[in-house]
């Protein structure tokens, strides 16, 4: 099979592309921030930005792909605050042509979409399940909740074949997004610094390993390929729910450094409490959390102390 994937140089892309690669699968990545076109062994990277719907219809027609895993996108919550218009650009427009595409040009291609828990926004509930309603309210929110309907839409207006993962928290090795609270908080310890938190450090969030999420993504396709079904959605989550206080404390614990945390208390614009239900996905696909909180965030400091 040929598979495209989108956002190959962030947290879940470099180790799906890595957990990938392990298999009997051609990969093809799109990054606008290359210089150029380079080749590694069973891996094309392109130096594509899918906002571009030309450019994303050339590179479909010509590597014939078979499945896409569109998981690029802005994921910063603050820079969607203070940049909503490029935020949208990139998280809907993107999302748009590539479903435009595939829409015109082959039906049967499968499009798997990284959606978020944020897609939900602040449901007040003990955990989203799939039929809960979409609600974001703050623009990288927003941005999620818009893609997946427009997911939706194609999938069950066009017949296109479409999978949506609402994905919890990620950690894991290989994040270069040094402001999420996993690899700023290893950094802090190994730098032996305060780590500095611009919230009241209360919000609650579920975390997922990466090499996990890899896997549902994989197992998704599978399904996809067995079926003429056009829809699948499915939240992919872990029973680990900490406030951002507790994963501090938590990861400080496990690295054997007290830590000292300044509280900056000045975000008001983010979501209190998320929790996925990933009963559907455990049932449907067979797939569940298999790394423990501990050995992640283990494996996690490793990488930053090698790198």
């Amino acid at each position: 099979m040929n598979v495209l994937i989108t956002g190959g140089s962030g947290l879940l892309g470099s180790n799906l592309i890595s957990y990938l690669n392990q298999k009997k699968y051609k990969i093809f990545v799109l990054d606008k921030n290359l210089t150029k076109k380079k080749i590694k062994k069973k891996i094309t990277f392109l130096k594509v930005n899918f906002e571009n719907i030309k450019h994303v219809s050339q590179v479909i027609k010509t590597y014939k792909i078979d499945a896409i895993f569109h998981l690029g996108a802005q994921t910063q919550v603050l820079k969607g605050i203070e940049n909503p218009y490029q935020t949208l650009m990139t998280n809907v427009v993107g999302t748009l042509n590539f479903l435009e595409t595939i829409r015109k040009l082959n039906k049967k291609i499968i499009f798997i979409y990284s959606s978020s828990d944020k897609a939900y926004g602040e449901a007040n509930l003990k955990g989203y399940k799939e039929n809960t309603t979409l609600g974001g309210v703050y623009p990288y929110d927003v941005s999620k909740s818009a893609s997946d309907l427009i997911c939706q839409s194609y999938a069950k207006t066009y017949n296109l074949k479409v999978g949506i993962i609402r994905c919890a928290n990620i950690f894991g090795p290989g994040d270069k997004n040094l402001k999420r609270i996993v690899p700023e908080t290893i950094i802090s310890l190994i730098k032996n610094k305060p780590i500095v938190i611009r919230s009241n450090g209360n919000s609650i969030r579920n975390y997922i390993f990466v090499e996990d999420v890899c896997e549902a993504y994989e197992l998704l396709m599978k399904k996809m390929l067995k079926t003429n079904k056009s829809l699948f959605i499915y939240n992919i989550g872990s029973k680990i729910n900490f406030s951002v206080k507790q994963i501090i404390l938590r990861i400080s614990k496990i690295y054997g450094t007290k830590i000292k945390i300044k509280i900056l208390n000045n975000s008001k614009k983010e979501i209190f409490f998320q929790k996925l239900n990933y009963s559907s996905a455990l049932k449907n696909l067979k797939w569940k959390p298999k790394t423990s909180f501990d050995k992640g965030i283990k494996k996690t400091i490793d990488y930053y102390k090698n790198s």
